[in-house]
């Protein structure tokens, strides 16, 4: 199995993203991987580690997604792998609820969030992020 950490979603992922008829709530399971030092892509001078860096979007986000009607549900460092392998470990694992893609779009696309997601970026080497929903 082959994988690969991504910053943003390739062109497939999206048109997969935008299709119609999916009104239920969603889960995204976020495996984060950091920078060593943060790289902001206005170029900015910084102290600041990936780590560092993604913990000021993380605090932001927060708001970001109660606009929206969502909500953070959990967020952890990772400690080791229990089972399979992986080349490269992932640092955090977050999970974050929306009541739909709708609404991960609306709060992707608002300025407000896209100011943050500055520190998502500068922060980030990569990350896998799986959308999960619940079953009946």
């Amino acid at each position: 199995m082959k994988v690969e950490n991504k910053v943003m979603p390739n062109e497939k992922q999206m048109e997969e993203f935008l299709e119609e008829g999916h009104d239920e709530p969603i889960f995204m399971v976020n495996l984060l991987k950091f920078k060593e030092k943060a790289e902001y892509p206005d170029k900015r001078e910084t102290n600041l580690t990936g780590r560092e860096a993604y913990a000021i979007y993380g605090k932001e986000v927060i708001g970001h997604l109660e606009k929206v009607g969502g909500k953070p549900i959990f967020g952890s460092e990772v400690t080791r792998l229990m089972l399979g392998e992986v080349e490269d470990l992932w640092d955090q694992v977050a999970i974050a609820m929306y009541p739909n893609r709708k609404a991960m779009l609306k709060m992707i696309s608002d300025p407000d969030y896209i100011e943050s997601a500055q520190h998502r970026v500068a922060g980030l080497a990569g990350q896998l992020n799986i959308e999960t929903k619940l079953r009946d």
